[in-house]
């Protein structure tokens, strides 16, 4: 496979295998097999899957349904190449130094980039700390490491290509590593990235939970292959990527992944609409004692939660669009709806300490810009305040997980007496609105209709 071009993709987790390792697979379906994708992670939580993707040679069942029910089954060849961890990510600075290696993907979730609300590298956060000092705990470390092996090597130019749900992700990765090099005084690996690559902004949409054990049933029963590592997702997919890559790219656009000049209103429209709908639905859902999104989201006071922020804030906010963004509204709601997705609101739930500055802040303050008094989106991070009131008080009823939480400084925030002010003038999450008097109020009035709903319904 020396002549074939490879995608090196690093987050080995169940969105990759059914987004865009699905795609790959697609073009090979249609015969054109001159890409294929190594995969690895940089830490080594994902050691046992890929331990056993390796055994069935990167092949896996996924498996897709419908709202309506019907299920599909299709096993993905597309990874061809699994990348063992070791603590010196030695088989991913390997293979990212290949010269037929041209685009590095990844996906490390929104917290993975240590990102302040100004979109700055966070340089006190501790992993960011213990990669200044040379190791390779995040995106950034990992890729230093890589980048100086690849330019020792040949220094072939790459493409760097974000696949998470982070707005304007491509820039903002970019950004945050080229802060990184500068930091650590890399200005030679730092001169050598802003010249040999690119960073498009792209748009991923597949709704993946994590596999539980009935999927593997399913998959057995269905297409007798007894599948270790299976993983399944929702039937709607949607990939929107920005058409800059520096040294070649697979011909994504014939198996319909959307190749664009700025991916700008699909990103806004996603983010602000599914993205933040989502954690709303999996915060209330957990306060009233629901363990699944679509459980959660077909009762009718969350629905309304969902559509009113959606409706009365984000569309004022997005308009003009040139996507029907009432209609996406619809088929996104309807979506979480599916009752044969079983998504836990555990995992929707999860880094809402990096949701909120990400997915909802920047529509209350352009709702208080154009004159609009945020009621509806105020009711997320007002649901997000009672949720994590709770996980300090140990009354959650399952792990929270959250990439940014220092367990015993927020501990302390949410116990003290003046838990809710200090939440609502954290800059970090609320930008310039943590000085306004009106989103103040806004808000300690919100929450203590949000704790009142919650004694109500659960």
């Amino acid at each position: 496979m020396k002549h074939k071009s490879v995608w090196m993709h690093i987050g080995a987790g169940s969105f990759h295998r059914a987004h865009q390792a699905w795609y790959l697979h697609r073009l090979i379906q249609q015969g054109d097999d001159s890409w294929y994708i190594a995969l690895g992670n940089v830490r080594n939580d994902a050691t046992p899957m890929l331990t056993e993707l390796a055994k069935q040679h990167g092949e896996y069942v996924l498996e897709t349904v419908s709202p309506e029910g019907e299920r599909h089954y299709e096993t993905i060849t597309s990874i061809k190449k699994i990348l063992p961890w070791d603590e010196k990510i030695s088989a991913l600075i390997e293979q990212g130094s290949q010269e037929n290696t041209k685009v590095i993907a990844f996906t490390v979730t929104e917290a993975g980039y240590y990102l302040t609300p100004n979109h700055e590298l966070d340089l006190t956060q501790p992993d960011i700390q213990a990669d200044l000092a040379g190791q390779a705990i995040t995106i950034y470390g990992a890729l230093e490491k890589i980048l100086t092996a690849r330019v020792a090597k040949h220094g072939k130019p790459v493409t760097l290509l974000n696949c998470d749900n982070l707005r304007h992700n491509g820039e903002r990765f970019r950004h945050g590593f080229l802060s990184f090099l500068r930091q650590k005084n890399n200005h030679d690996l730092s001169h050598w990235v802003e010249k040999n690559t690119t960073s498009p902004n792209t748009m991923v949409d597949r709704i993946t939970p994590r596999p539980t054990p009935d999927v593997r049933e399913r998959v057995k029963a269905a297409t007798g292959i007894d599948d270790h590592v299976p993983v399944m997702g929702e039937s709607f997919i949607q990939w929107v990527i920005e058409d800059d890559f520096i040294n070649g790219r697979p011909k994504l656009e014939q198996v319909n992944v959307e190749m664009v000049d700025s991916v700008l209103p699909w990103e806004e429209a996603k983010i602000r609409i599914l993205n933040a709908s989502h954690s709303c639905i999996a915060w209330a859902g957990t306060l009233i004692g629901l363990n699944y999104i679509d459980e959660s989201t077909v009762k009718e006071p969350i629905y309304q939660m969902a559509w009113r922020y959606v409706t009365d804030n984000v569309i004022p906010c997005l308009t003009p669009s040139p996507l029907d963004l009432a209609n996406y509204r619809d088929v996104v709601l309807a979506r979480f709806s599916n009752p044969y997705i079983k998504d836990t609101n555990q995992r929707v739930a999860a880094d809402g300490l990096s949701k909120i500055p990400g997915f909802i802040t920047p529509t209350l303050i352009e709702c208080y810009q154009k004159g609009i008094t945020p009621q509806a989106t105020a009711i997320l991070p007002a649901l997000f305040f009672v949720f994590f009131e709770r996980w300090a008080q140990g009354k959650l009823p399952y792990t929270y997980q959250d990439g940014v939480l220092d367990e015993a400084l927020h501990k302390k925030m949410m116990l003290s007496p003046d838990a809710l002010t200090q939440f609502i003038t954290n800059p970090t999450l609320f930008g310039e609105l943590a000085q306004s008097t009106d989103f103040q109020q806004l808000m300690i009035k919100t929450v203590a209709d949000i704790k009142q709903w919650a004694l109500n319904n659960h």
